[in-house]
C-alpha cells in the first residue's frame, strides 16, 4: 500500500477513535462482551474490529492479549489499533473469508460491522467455521432508523438538501434493524440458539455541527457520496435548527440510541 494512502487511512482512523468511539460506539463494547459471556482464557475473534474498542474490552476479560485477535479490512484502522493495544494479534482481512483454521476460537464477536459485509450469510458461516463446537457468537447491529430519532431527523435533512443518495448513505447503518430479518439471517446461516436483545444507549457529540460534519466529511465519502463545500455549509447551518431539540445546556448534542445484540452458538 502506498505510504500516502496508508497515512490517509490512519488519519481517518485516529479521527474515528477520537470522536466517534467516545461519542457513539464506546459504550457498546461492554454490552457485546457481556452478551458473549467471555471468560478468562477463552480465544476470541473480533470481526470488523476497527480501532479495537471491542477487542480492548475483550482483552480485559480474557486475561491475556494472546487470547484476542482483531480482524479488519482497513490497514489504517489496524495501525491505530496496534498503537492502542500492541499485545493483541491484529490481522487484515474480510469477514467473508476469515484467514484462520477451523475451530480456532471459543467466541466470535462483532460490533456494528455486519450491516456492511458484502455477503452477510457467508460472513456468519465463516464465523461458525472458525468457532469450536459449542462456541458462541455475539453481533451488534443498529436498530431501525425510526427508533433513533436524531439520525432519522438528520437523514430527512440530508434528503431535503442533498438528495436521496446522500440520505441513503446515512441510512445504511440501520438496514438490519428488523428483528425478524435478523433472526432469519442468523438461523439461515446455521447459527443455533439465536437470541436477539434490544438494548438502549445514548450518544453525546460536542455539538450538532460536530455530529453532522463527521457524517458529511467522513461517512458519506466512505459510502461514495462527496458533497460540495457549498452543500456542506448549507447543511451544517440548517442542522442547527433541525436538530436543536437534541442540544443540551452546554451545547452538546445528546440523544438516545438503540441496537440489537444477536447471540447464538455453533452446534
Amino acid at each position: 500500500m502506498a505510504e500516502k494512502t496508508l497515512q490517509a487511512q490512519m488519519d481517518a482512523a485516529k479521527a474515528y477513535e477520537g470522536l466517534m468511539v467516545p461519542a457513539l460506539f464506546g459504550e457498546w463494547a461492554s454490552t457485546v462482551a457481556d452478551a458473549a459471556q467471555i471468560k478468562p482464557g477463552e480465544r476470541v475473534l473480533d470481526v470488523a474490529c476497527g480501532t479495537g474498542i471491542l477487542a480492548r474490552e475483550v482483552l480485559s476479560r480474557t486475561g491475556a492479549a494472546e487470547f484476542v485477535t482483531g480482524l479488519d479490512p482497513s490497514a489504517g484502522m489496524l495501525e491505530v489499533a496496534k498503537d492502542l493495544a500492541p499485545g493483541v494479534e491484529w490481522r487484515q482481512g474480510v469477514a467473508e473469508s476469515l484467514p484462520f483454521p477451523d475451530a480456532s476460537f471459543d467466541v466470535v464477536v462483532s460490533q456494528f460491522g455486519l450491516m456492511f459485509f458484502n455477503d452477510r450469510s457467508e460472513a456468519l458461516r465463516q464465523a461458525l467455521r472458525v468457532l469450536r463446537p459449542g462456541g458462541r457468537m455475539a453481533f451488534a447491529v443498529w436498530d431501525s432508523l425510526k427508533n433513533i430519532p436524531a439520525y432519522a431527523d438528520e437523514v430527512a435533512l440530508l434528503e431535503r438538501l442533498a438528495g436521496v443518495l446522500a440520505a441513503d448513505a446515512l441510512r445504511a447503518p440501520f438496514v438490519l434493524g428488523d428483528r425478524r430479518d435478523l433472526e432469519t439471517l442468523f438461523a439461515g446461516a446455521g447459527v443455533e440458539a439465536v437470541e436477539i436483545a434490544t438494548r438502549k444507549g445514548s450518544a453525546r457529540f460536542p455539538s450538532v455541527r460536530v455530529m453532522v460534519e463527521a457524517d458529511l466529511r467522513g461517512w458519506l465519502p466512505v459510502m461514495g457520496v462527496v458533497l460540495t463545500e457549498e452543500q456542506i455549509v448549507g447543511i451544517l447551518q440548517a442542522a442547527e435548527l433541525a436538530l436543536s431539540q437534541y442540544v443540551t445546556g452546554d451545547g452538546a448534542a445528546y440523544f438516545g440510541t438503540s441496537a440489537h445484540v444477536v447471540t447464538g452458538t455453533k452446534a
